[in-house]
């Protein structure tokens, strides 16, 4: 959630950065917000006021009463009556008028980084760097959704059967390689310094607007009614609110945390070739890596947290790239976001494996996540996440680029995770 003192301040930059996003209704929601600032600050001025002056005159009363000036004392506390007539309905108009600015600052989508280039969708990304080299191989090539057939490791129409499309059963050697990844992924992250969480994979209706996933995806994410409970999309949403309402001291910063969980998103409206297969499901397997770190710390880490998925990548020997997403492709909540991509041989595709980001203040700030800084004033964090990493794509790209008429060669960093060295 962006800063009211931001927009107040800097409300030309505000403006500039929803543009940036493509945000329709920028100028129209930050000209109301601001309106209902101006509309607070006035009714608290007068709260205030009329509250101080009530507390002069309960002290006067009591003079008063101690030297016997009962009519005296009777005229103030029918000032008293007034005035607390008067907060109280201050007080109302107040809590409603706060309300209504929460509620127009929870639809403002983060402000995009400078480095953040201009566009407006997928094609208008920025490509930093590419690394590795794209496999060629033959004619007989079968994209992922042959392969798993053919080696029996996956199976759709069980999913089907057993919950409905998107939700896929893996077994025999598909089993014990999401096992292998997971258990691959997390190793690496906790050797990069993050501390291993199991958190909870439903969340409650706080910690989704902490995270910024409500009410933006509402319409994404599974839920509950009777418990008012959500299905994580990503263990970002858990292990990010671990610290809501936290003020963490400066010595326990940087908190760098890392989780596995499954995933759920509905993905309504999507459908076509893109989707065929692994390329996108219901529920799937993630690992998550989580920073939250001193505002002038933060651009450091993130690179870091790119560096460290890259790394996962070149060990698995996977051709992929880096992209900048320009200011239309971006999340609701990210200042910048670097996402990941590996190449897929049969399909001729690039797929988006990982996304890292860095939130800055607009998570934290939802999530009252501070820490005190030197002088004692409390400050807010900024936090960082990214996928370290998603698994289905991943699998899909090491069964197709490592197809051979044997079977399916894996790389050597995941021979003693899985037991067996190919499938097939």
């Amino acid at each position: 959630m962006l800063q009211i003192s931001v927009l107040r301040d800097q409300t030309d930059l505000v403006l500039a950065g929803l543009a940036k996003k493509h945000y329709p209704t920028g100028p129209a929601d930050v000209a109301a917000i601001l309106d209902l600032d101006q509309r607070r600050r006035q009714l608290q001025t007068s709260h205030d006021a009329a509250q101080a002056e009530a507390n002069e005159l309960a002290r006067q009363i009591g003079g008063l009463m101690k030297t016997g000036d009962k009519a005296g004392a009777e005229a103030l506390k029918a000032r008293t009556a007034e005035l607390k007539q008067h907060t109280q309905a201050a007080a109302a108009e107040l809590a409603q008028v706060e309300e209504g600015q929460k509620q127009l600052l929870f639809k403002l989508p983060n402000l995009p980084h400078a480095s953040v280039p201009e566009g407006r969708a997928a094609a208008d990304n920025e490509v930093v760097r590419e690394h590795g080299t794209k496999p060629t191989l033959g004619s007989d090539t079968q994209p992922h959704w042959e392969l798993i057939k053919k080696y029996d490791i996956i199976d759709f129409e069980l999913g089907n059967k057993i919950t409905g499309a998107g939700f896929p059963v893996y077994k025999n050697q598909g089993a014990r390689l999401q096992r292998a990844l997971i258990n691959f992924f997390l190793d690496q992250a906790r050797q990069a310094g993050y501390t291993e969480m199991q958190p909870p994979i439903l969340v409650n209706e706080a910690s989704g607007y902490g995270t910024g996933q409500l009410p933006d995806k509402d319409g994404q994410m599974y839920h509950d009614a009777k418990d008012n409970l959500y299905l994580i999309p990503t263990a970002e949403v858990p292990l990010t609110n671990i610290y809501r309402d936290e003020i963490i001291p400066l010595d326990k910063l940087p908190i760098r945390i890392t989780g596995h969980t499954p995933c759920f998103r509905r993905e309504a409206g999507s459908w076509g070739a893109d989707v065929r297969g692994l390329n996108r499901l219901h529920q799937f397997d993630k690992i998550e890596i989580v920073q939250i770190t001193e505002p002038e710390r933060s651009y450091d880490a993130l690179e870091a947290m790119l560096a460290h998925v890259e790394s996962l990548l070149q060990q698995l020997n996977l051709p992929y790239r880096v992209l900048r997403l320009c200011g239309g492709d971006m999340s609701f909540t990210s200042a910048l976001t670097y996402d990941l991509e590996v190449w897929s041989a049969a399909q001729g595709r690039w797929l988006e494996v990982s996304s890292v980001s860095n939130f800055e203040t607009y998570q934290a700030n939802r999530l009252k996540c501070r820490y005190r800084a030197e002088g004692g004033k409390t400050q807010l964090l900024h936090t960082l996440n990214g996928s370290a990493l998603a698994l289905p794509r991943i699998v899909a790209a090491l069964l197709e680029n490592n197809q051979t008429s044997t079977g399916i060669e894996l790389p050597l960093v995941l021979h003693s995770y899985c037991g067996f060295e190919r499938i097939g």
